[in-house]
């Protein structure tokens, strides 16, 4: 495998008592999508700031592309940044926006025309080149910020939550365009975001934050299904984090037993330690209610407190033998409200057991 382009290496960054990263190490691939995901103070916008020279990391190293830049300016480390608030420059055009890099680094203007008019192209602005930038639309104002970022084709670009300022609708049509710009272009994209909908839909990789740690670093898929740690799967909505007895683990099984149902299940390479209570996770729509049911390895009986339609999905709220809470998604009104007493289905490869 190729060195990657962007290494993080034992970072350490304290703001007074407050810990912005913490022993904090990852690689980062050429042409990756990499997104950097966690609540409100975890420290990935203060991780993102010391890869773009903004922040300086009381220890550890950056290197960009073999290069240790953990101590060299901004401007001298060859990325591109876009910020959450649409920093445009009010005073200037499109296409003095997009080609303000350019102009400072005295391209010639038929240059600068054809890059600025690729790019407006690459972010559907095509043609817009002598409007005022102020009256464009907010998402208008971030392509703009977007193409600028990109006009000098920096090999890394870091986006700070640019889509936060969107509303609803916009964020998801930026999300898609995103994603094209960057496979059309392949710069490597290094974004930090707080919305686990967002990075599942565009990330190549996904490195979850908590005060200042690298929890867990994979793919939307794997951290979606096989999250590590109780903070990882409680980070991402519609899991049910259950507590469970742990009778044994051997080799790449282990065996649960869950609200007093024996249960066997696969490691997937893990090794946990031995532990009597053990936490287990269940994505909430792999269980399965009512008839179909017995149709799966483990059943257990449950009692129906309440369905509440969520428009997408049906939720069902299930209280376990033990009097722990289960919630089951569907498509349909799997029973009536009224049933009370159910049984309840899964598949022995939903429950994850986790390593905390």
């Amino acid at each position: 495998m190729t060195a990657p382009i962007l290494r993080l290496d034992s970072l350490d960054k304290r703001f007074g008592d407050a810990v912005a990263a913490r022993d904090f190490s990852l690689d980062v691939h050429a042409g990756e999508f990499f997104t950097f995901l966690g609540p409100s103070g975890s420290g990935k916008s203060s991780v993102l700031r010391m890869i773009a020279g903004l922040e300086s990391p009381d220890s550890g190293r950056i290197v960009i592309d073999g290069r240790d830049v953990s101590r060299v300016p901004p401007w001298e480390r060859d990325i591109g940044m876009v910020f959450q608030s649409y920093a445009v420059f009010p005073h200037m055009n499109v296409e003095e926006n997009v080609s303000y890099g350019l102009r400072m680094r005295r391209r010639p203007k038929a240059e600068v025309r054809l890059r600025v008019a690729e790019l407006l192209g690459l972010v559907g602005l095509a043609g817009t080149e002598g409007r005022d930038v102020v009256t464009l639309s907010g998402g208008e104002q971030q392509r703009v910020a977007l193409a600028r970022a990109l006009a000098l084709a920096p090999p890394i670009l870091l986006l700070d939550e640019p889509l936060s300022a969107l509303d609803e609708k916009i964020r998801r049509e930026m999300q898609t365009e995103l994603k094209r710009i960057q496979q059309q272009t392949g710069t490597t994209f290094v974004y930090v975001t707080h919305d686990q909908e967002e990075a599942l839909t565009m990330s190549d990789r996904i490195a979850v934050i908590d005060r200042g740690e690298c929890v867990q670093c994979d793919t939307p898929r794997t951290l979606f299904r096989r999250p590590r740690t109780r903070f990882v799967a409680g980070f991402f909505r519609d899991c049910n984090l259950l507590e469970a007895e742990c009778i044994g683990i051997d080799g790449e099984r282990a065996r649960l037993r869950v609200a007093g149902t024996p249960v066997e299940i696969g490691l997937a390479g893990r090794q946990p330690r031995q532990r009597d209570r053990a936490a287990v996770a269940i994505r909430a729509e792999s269980p399965v209610l009512g008839d179909w049911a017995e149709r799966c390895t483990v059943v257990l009986d449950v009692r129906l407190l309440d369905v509440v339609y969520r428009g997408a999905g049906i939720e069902h709220v299930c209280e376990l033998a033990d009097g722990q809470r289960l919630v089951a998604i569907s498509t349909r009104e799997e029973v009536s409200p009224a049933a009370g007493g159910v049984r309840l289905g899964l598949d022995p490869d939903s429950i994850v057991l986790l390593e905390d």
